[in-house]
């Protein structure tokens, strides 16, 4: 089976996020997710980069397209590090988390 060659669909979040924010509630359900928001265009950026499909990365993974579906979506479901460092080792990328002082981020 040959390796599948990602063509990502073009998407303006910025003019998104300006039409959605007019929706009564968006801002501070958007708010309470940004760090998922932050991490899923992490990853679609790196599987994007790495020129790959879903099928291929689950196929590298050792999973499915709907389980890397899901990994790509908010609110689905949290995760575990062992699947994050799985997805991130298959499209050519290294996870890197931090705690990082509150002291520090108010700064």
């Amino acid at each position: 089976m040959a390796d599948l060659k990602y063509e990502p669909v073009k998407h303006d979040h910025e003019a998104f996020l300006n039409k959605a924010s007019k929706r009564k509630g968006f801002k501070k359900a958007y708010n309470d997710l940004e760090d998922e928001y932050k991490l899923i265009r992490q990853m679609l950026a790196a599987r994007s980069e790495s020129g790959l499909t879903q099928e291929a990365v689950a196929k590298r993974m050792g999973t499915t397209k709907s389980a890397v579906s899901r990994l790509e979506a908010t609110g689905k479901h949290a995760p575990s590090i062992t699947t994050l460092k799985k997805y991130a080792k298959a499209v050519g990328c290294a996870l890197e988390i931090k705690l990082i002082p509150f002291s520090r981020l108010l700064k």
